[in-house]
């Protein structure tokens, strides 16, 4: 008689086989809590990060209409100008554990661990657990990588997306042309997509010629499996847009940064081709082609200047040496198990950084956080060519090339380590080259040298909050809105660049060490902007707020979100802004402002026509205030209009 089998749970197999899988690879434990304690010490030193996003996740947090669709307030009157699938993760621990700093910023945290965990496997399966090591700790070890895993920005989420997108590819390469893992690739595309719209397409087309150039299973299957790829990709990526087209204008909260109410100009027009050609409030746009605006002056070098080198640059020129070798060592033969992760990460990393370059639009330094998995990736693959006679000393060469450029331009507080970093990197080339015995020796000592000074920025990121709108990982110095640390020019030290001289002169902000918004407190959008770079005054908005409330309620309008902000953060606050992030961003018709006020989401109005005290080309809120002003009802709190009633002279005054 047979016996009837009762096979183990998969679940409790997998989880198990899991566990296995780490206890074999020490190495991989140790990289994750390095990771982990880097994203986690003191998180809660950062408070609430960037009081943009996290005011949305509040109002995201109160009503699931706000939920939805990407709504800043909870009245539903404006999205913030990126999709909303980084603000879900949050606010869905914010329900689940409370709206305070560690639910918003433990799941970013974690992705920024599961990003170097993938970037350890990814060059762990090709070139070797040594390689993988590497890898996850050149990641692990940058300072924006740091900075972004202890913030709330969509960032982390989208960097994981994408090195999930080139792991997946990478996976089904090694399967023989699995199509079920191009389509897993396809998905993660598109969820990078919904957390940042066209800053995940840059990684593409390495991928795409990756597979179509290895194509294990001929090229007419790999053009098949590509456009299934690009279906879900597709699918997933504008699942979120084309909910937002299709749901009727009055129906849905006013898309951010457009003129014109859709969701196609956000994402081909704010955060699509103006970002690469310009717009207006870049240094191709409304502040002319000569401002060096956060991320400094378009350009080859741009990856290594005051700004944005002290973040990611540091090993940059080991990573380019790196890819050249693999070129010419592998000839990019199909055969070859290493060139379909040399096309796809290297073409990940050049359009990137090509991208990153010229970008002529508005560019902040903390975007370079998408370039460091792949520059990392890059490295665990030249690890296995650091011990080659030939290679070896000119991958030293070109890593300590970029780390003095880094060093001189944005990190003069390790100017002591120039010397330290010739004389250690001529002795480790000459170990490579002329000691075979030594080689193992030699190269591990050079790549603990070119690690050093962008560890010792990650770990200085610990001592000080990263809670500004333009995060960056380093010492306090390097905080000023993304700034140089300690470095010579930019505008480390929370000085804004030419033309964005804050209202009023205001100082920079205390949050984050530079002047972020809504920083010391927030309003918004009375007379004047009330003080801060894009609005701030708490007892003003209070005040007007508390009027409201006392007659008839209702939601209380100002012109920037960052000015609402903290009213809402703090106290839930019945506010919504009309003018984008700063006021400036987002133009709203006159017809669109009189229906509001028709249908009754819009009553109270703090008006200001002075465009925040900014003149970069961009109008935002400034003509619906002036309406505002001119057709309302003035009531004691200064600023403050009651537009009951005055649907048709709002018209009329358009």
């Amino acid at each position: 008689m047979s016996t009837l089998a009762i096979p183990a749970p998969r679940r409790r197999a997998g989880s198990l086989s899991a566990l296995r899988a780490l206890a074999s690879r020490p190495e991989l434990v140790l990289l994750l809590a390095l990771a982990g304690g880097l994203n986690l010490w003191a998180l809660d030193l950062n408070g609430f990060a960037n009081d943009y996003y996290a005011a949305t996740v509040r109002s995201m947090t109160q009503s699931w209409h706000a939920f939805l669709y990407g709504s800043f307030d909870a009245a539903g009157l404006q999205t913030v100008d990126k999709p909303p699938l980084a603000l879900w993760v949050q606010a869905l621990s914010a329900r689940a554990f409370g709206f305070n700093s560690w639910a918003l910023l433990v799941p970013q945290a974690l992705m920024g661990v599961a990003t170097v965990g993938l970037t350890y496997d990814l060059a762990r399966s090709r070139f070797g657990r040594s390689a993988g090591l590497v890898a996850g700790l050149t990641l692990a070890l940058t300072p924006i990588t740091v900075a972004m895993s202890r913030h709330n920005n969509p960032d982390a989420l989208l960097v994981l997306c994408l090195v999930a997108a080139v792991w997946a590819l990478d996976r089904g390469l090694q399967r023989g042309g699995s199509a079920k893992w191009l389509v897993w690739a396809g998905v993660f595309v598109g969820l990078g997509f919904e957390t940042k719209m066209a800053a995940a397409l840059l990684v593409v087309p390495g991928m795409a010629l990756a597979w179509f150039w290895v194509a294990p299973r001929g090229r007419m299957v790999a053009a098949r499996q590509l456009l299934a790829g690009g279906a879900a990709m597709a699918a997933v990526g504008l699942a979120w847009p084309v909910l937002m087209w299709l749901t009727p204008a009055g129906d849905r909260p006013y898309i951010s940064g457009t003129d014109d109410n859709s969701i196609w100009s956000l994402i081909l027009g704010y955060n699509g081709l103006g970002r690469l050609l310009g717009q207006d409030g870049g240094p191709g746009g409304g502040m002319g082609g000569g401002g060096a605006t956060f991320g400094g002056e378009a350009g080859a070098a741009r990856v290594l200047n005051a700004a944005l080198g002290g973040q990611a640059g540091w090993v940059i020129g080991f990573a380019l040496v790196a890819g050249l070798a693999l070129v010419l060592t592998s000839r990019l033969r199909r055969t070859d198990p290493r060139t379909g992760y040399v096309i796809a990460v290297g073409g990940a990393f050049a359009v990137t950084a090509v991208a990153f370059s010229r970008a002529q639009g508005i560019f902040h330094p903390y975007y370079v956080s998408a370039l460091a998995p792949f520059t990392a990736l890059l490295v665990g693959a030249g690890w296995t060519l650091l011990r080659h006679r030939a290679w070896g000393p000119l991958l030293l060469a070109g890593g300590i090339a970029t780390e003095l450029v880094v060093i001189a331009d944005a990190a003069t507080d390790l100017d002591w380590f120039t010397a330290v970093l010739l004389v250690g990197g001529a002795v480790a080339a000459a170990g490579i080259a002329f000691a075979p015995k030594l080689r193992t020796a030699a190269a591990t000592a050079g790549v603990a040298l070119l690690l050093f000074a962008p560890a010792s920025w990650a770990v200085q990121t610990l001592g000080h909050a990263t809670s500004s709108t333009f995060p960056a990982g380093g010492p306090t110095t390097s905080m000023g809105m993304g700034g140089p640390g300690g470095g010579r020019g930019g505008f480390g030290g929370g000085q804004p660049p030419a033309g964005m001289t804050p209202p009023g002169g205001s100082t920079p902000g205390a949050t984050g060490g530079g002047f972020a918004p809504g920083a010391g407190g927030a309003a918004g959008g009375a007379r004047g902007g009330f003080g801060g770079m894009f609005g701030g005054d708490t007892s003003a908005l209070t005040e007007a707020v508390a009027y409201a409330k006392a007659n008839g309620g209702g939601t209380v309008v100002v012109s920037s979100q960052s000015g609402a902000a903290q009213s809402i953060i703090r106290s839930g606050a019945d506010v919504a802004a009309i003018g984008g992030f700063s006021g400036r961003e987002t133009v709203v018709t006159a017809e669109w402002l009189a229906d509001a006020v028709e249908d009754g989401r819009i009553r109270w109005v703090v008006a200001s026509s002075d465009n925040g005290g900014m003149r970069d080309g961009r109008t935002g809120a400034s003509d619906a205030m002036t309406i505002a002003a001119q057709v309302g009802k003035a009531t004691s709190v200064d600023g403050l209009y009651d537009l009951r009633g005055t649907a048709d002279a709002i018209r009329a005054a358009a």
